[in-house]
């Protein structure tokens, strides 16, 4: 057995099925000792995924298939619960079916001193070899006076408490707060601690939330530059720059940040409201023949992110952008 015990991945997908065949032949690469079962979570599919699947052979290799989309937390949740009550794993990997390891990188994670950390932030890069904006971990500036004062100083830019890039060419592991859901491991302590992730945030920061939330609870996790992952995501086109398409991801978006922004800021949420607002407000400007439907997607978001309701099913979230 490796050094990290019985390691089990847990990839979430949703029509996109090429990225998904890539991701599932890297892990695959692994042996055994460094990567005991992979579990793909697939969200209702209608582009042949499920069919694909079906004629993998790799006894590693686990289908759990929803009768819907249940989005990212609610694939991420179903696949952690499948993996745990299946596998009785040490640790759990989470990853997008866009996100897969580097080669070496989970004999990497096994090498590591995990005695340290609940859980484990991978550095993610675009397959270029430039470091993933999106994955960038960071600390919380609510938390921390460095990082507060740092965050104020750069105008409340990411810089101020996202990881620098030196932290990427370090040889040693540090501490963070909040990292995403690409690359991301936890061990069954940091599963006790944190629970699983909420199915009602569907997209947008359920990765966040999970883990300032397992933070907050005392779990300790560690950025690890020697375990490189690599994300084959596309970015917005200069045509659609600050545009959210479909337009109902909005709603999810705003919702969710507001849930997280709460967490990170406790009683500081308010006055930080009063300067977030107006600029998201200002989005409407990229959203021409369509902004009514913005606001009313805006105006539900802040709503039930205010009142903490996650109650909202993607259907009436859809009809809210006028999709019939």
């Amino acid at each position: 057995m490796a050094g990290a015990g019985q390691l089990a991945a847990v990839i979430v997908t949703y029509n996109r099925l090429d990225k998904l065949q890539a991701t599932v032949a890297r892990f695959l690469e692994s042996p055994a000792l460094e990567l005991a079962h992979l579990v793909v979570v697939d969200n209702a599919s209608s582009d042949g995924t499920a069919d694909w699947l079906a004629t993998q052979t790799d006894p590693r290799l686990s289908v759990l298939r929803m009768a819907s989309n249940t989005g990212g937390a609610g694939g991420f949740e179903a696949g952690m619960r499948h993996a745990v009550a299946g596998f009785d794993p040490d640790w759990l990997l989470l990853t997008d079916d866009d996100g897969r390891p580097a080669p070496g990188a989970l004999a990497a994670f096994h090498a590591l001193d995990l005695s340290r950390w609940d859980a484990v932030a991978a550095a993610v890069y675009f397959p270029d070899g430039a470091i993933c904006e999106m994955n960038r971990p960071s600390r919380n500036p609510f938390w921390h006076g460095r990082e507060f004062l740092r965050t104020l100083l750069r105008g409340g830019g990411r810089n101020g408490f996202h990881l620098d890039p030196a932290a990427y060419d370090a040889g040693v592991g540090r501490p963070v707060d909040i990292t995403s859901f690409v690359g991301f491991f936890i061990s069954r302590a940091g599963v006790v601690q944190a629970g699983y992730p909420d199915p009602g945030l569907f997209i947008y920061g359920d990765d966040g939330i999970y883990t300032l939330e397992l933070s907050r609870r005392g779990g300790r996790i560690g950025f690890e530059p020697s375990v490189r992952f690599e994300h084959d995501c596309s970015t917005f086109g200069s045509d659609q720059r600050g545009r959210f398409r479909p337009l109902w991801k909005v709603y999810y978006y705003h919702r969710n940040l507001l849930l997280l922004y709460r967490l990170a800021a406790g009683w500081l949420f308010w006055p930080l409201m009063c300067l977030i607002l107006p600029k998201w407000l200002l989005k409407v400007r990229y959203h021409k023949g369509e902004r009514r439907a913005f606001l009313r997607l805006l105006g539900a978001a802040v709503g039930d992110g205010l009142r903490r309701r996650l109650g909202r099913g993607l259907a009436a979230v859809t009809a809210l952008a006028g999709v019939k």
